[in-house]
């Protein structure tokens, strides 16, 4: 246990009971316990396994290469149609996870070969994604914008097609391919 990571499981009154049995589950496999993105997370020799993390409605083991592990249980969801490689395991009582231990550990386990073996989930490529007809053509009308955004990394420029993607609205997009047009001039990201 990381003492650094103490406060999570004490802090958190409504899932203490169910956090702390996922945290025992995630030890129990030999995984080193951090702090990230201010959640634990359990790693094997460096690489990111299995993240705890708390919701409103549930709390959750999230798998970083759930797409990866044979899910025989149908126990993974991916959270939304846009993750590609996490998974999650949801709970919404301490008697789930005790009924499901020996399948998580299963689980875990399938995520430390996963990661020896050096396997890794084949993500969309920024070519997959549809370019919005507003941000096409700034792109043909702009060749500074269509350079810039070319010089994104892959992560970043899927971020900005998603996003103006989602408004269902023309005028929408279009609102939002102009307010970010500087921010890809200068090189950030959607969040940078």
């Amino acid at each position: 246990m990381n003492p650094k990571v103490d406060f999570y499981f004490e802090d958190n009154e409504k899932w203490q009971k169910e956090i702390k049995l996922m945290r025992t589950i995630a030890l129990d496999c030999g995984l080193e316990e951090v702090l990230k993105w201010g959640c634990p997370c359990y790693q094997y020799n460096g690489a990111n396994i299995v993240l705890i993390h708390v919701f409103k409605e549930y709390c959750a083991f999230l798998f970083f290469k759930g797409a990866l592990i044979k899910d025989d249980k149908s126990l993974l969801i991916q959270q939304t149609q846009n993750v590609q490689s996490a998974r999650q395991v949801r709970f919404t009582d301490v008697k789930e996870i005790e009924k499901q231990k020996n399948i998580l550990k299963t689980y875990i386990y399938q995520a430390i070969e996963i990661e020896k073996a050096g396997l890794k989930v084949k993500l969309k490529k920024t070519s997959d994604y549809k370019i919005p007809e507003e941000f096409q053509t700034q792109l043909n009308k702009k060749a500074v914008l269509k350079k810039a955004f070319e010089s994104l990394t892959p992560g970043r420029q899927r971020a900005y097609l998603f996003y103006f993607s989602q408004a269902k609205q023309s005028k929408t997009r279009l609102e939002r391919v102009q307010k970010y047009i500087p921010k890809i001039l200068e090189g950030k990201g959607l969040d940078d």
